[in-house]
């Protein structure tokens, strides 16, 4: 997949670093394993003035609930690449054959076996779509927020393709965000 990235873009990184502790009592033995995601959000769109910095907050500690929700899957990378109407369409063409905007798109590699990068992972988030539905929900922030865990939960494999698979998502979401409010103000400057 090409990296939505161009020379002006404004970017921020995160790393994220995960504690797993194994221990062996019977043999008196301990072991740490720091494992590290890094996050990345790039703002691929001009006309909205964004808070990034507030942003990475948020993906960051949707980062830590997704290595929660899929303990399984050893996280590498995760880039969150924040688009408009114009510049999420054409990847939705490509990759879903639709002709129109969307509000985000998620792409989720496994690591190539022999590899010890992990998995990565890709969202595109559409923050005109936030900011046009977002009056008519919880607001812009919440409705940008919203996209943003979305994306994260298709990354633990979870699917909307029916309506109870739909509500299951929601219901993941809705309670990651609860318990992340103080980091969905100020997402969107406009």
């Amino acid at each position: 997949m090409t990296r939505y990235k161009t020379p002006n873009d404004e970017s921020d990184y995160g790393f994220r670093y995960f504690v797993i502790w194994v221990s062996f009592g019977y043999l008196g033995i301990s072991i740490f394993v720091i494992k590290t995601m890094n996050t990345f959000v790039l703002n691929n769109q001009s006309a909205i003035s964004l808070n990034l910095s507030a942003i990475s907050k948020l993906v960051n500690e949707l980062a830590d609930c997704l290595a929660q929700t899929d303990p399984q899957t050893d996280w590498g990378e995760v880039s969150v690449v924040l688009m408009d109407d114009a510049g999420i369409t054409q990847p939705n063409r490509e990759f879903f054959g639709k002709t129109r905007p969307t509000d985000v798109i998620s792409f989720r590699y496994d690591p190539v076996p022999g590899e010890e990068d992990g998995a990565t992972g890709d969202l595109l988030v559409n923050v005109e779509c936030a900011l046009r539905e977002g009056p008519a929900h919880d607001g812009a922030d919440a409705e940008l927020a919203l996209y943003i865990a979305h994306g994260f939960d298709h990354l633990s494999g979870a699917e909307d393709d029916t309506p109870q698979k739909h509500a299951a998502m929601r219901r993941t979401e809705k309670r990651w965000l609860e318990a992340l409010q103080s980091e969905i103000k100020n997402l969107i400057l406009n």
